[in-house]
């Protein structure tokens, strides 16, 4: 049985060159050789404008979660389409069916899950129930700084950083709908319990090949 790879994929992947870039993407997801990889695709800028107007508009925050889950599937089900016959042709709402997804061999793509938890810890949760090798969050940073490098040029990167001082970085973040960066609690919680092996990283194709290839690449979660 091929190994399989849980791969959180950033919502920017989506964006306006969506076509170009999801080819590319699927490309190298079908082409990992003996991986199986369960890949959840984030909202990006379509979720967070739904958020932001229905935000505005007096929307509850649960409402706001279920906007972000359904962009989330959309995106998921263009990668689908990218994927053609090796991607699992339906894109999974609950773990049950990630798990029913995951033994048909193929490339399972899902979006979000459940309220109230980010794409972020949806991955996390699949990586746990499928028995991933490893979760890899491919996010639009390089990897965890000890401040936000978009806003401090002198941002310095972790190579690696225990998962519970990452916890307390977390803490301070927002946890609204719309508003999860890196990663969330319920992330990793589920990769400290079952020391699921997790690196965040930039959303690149060869990034994702370098570091299932085994590659210091971005920063490591370690226990």
């Amino acid at each position: 049985m091929a190994r399989r790879m849980a791969v959180k994929l950033s919502g920017r992947v989506f964006g306006p060159d969506a076509a170009a870039c999801l080819a590319e993407w699927a490309e190298t997801l079908a082409g990992l050789e003996g991986i199986q990889p369960m890949v959840v695709a984030g909202g990006g800028s379509i979720a967070r404008h739904y958020i932001g107007a229905a935000r505005s508009l007096g929307a509850d925050e649960a409402t706001l979660d279920q906007m972000g889950i359904q962009a989330s599937r959309l995106n998921a089900r263009l990668l689908v389409s990218a994927l053609g016959g090796k991607a699992y042709p339906e894109v999974p709402a609950t773990l049950s069916e990630v798990s029913r997804a995951a033994e048909s061999g193929l490339v399972v793509v899902a979006g979000g899950l459940y309220p109230g938890q980010s794409t972020n810890g949806t991955a996390a949760l699949i990586a746990e129930r499928v028995g991933a090798e490893m979760f890899l969050n491919a996010t639009d940073v390089d990897g965890v700084y000890d401040s936000d490098p978009r806003a401090d040029a002198n941002a310095k990167m972790f190579g690696s950083i225990r998962v519970g001082d990452l916890r307390e970085m977390l803490v301070r973040e927002e946890t609204v709908a719309g508003g999860y960066d890196l990663m969330d609690l319920v992330a990793l919680k589920v990769i400290e319990r079952s020391s699921i092996p997790t690196r965040i990283m930039r959303a690149t194709p060869a990034n994702l090949r370098n570091a299932i290839g085994g590659a210091p690449v971005g920063t490591e979660i370690t226990f």
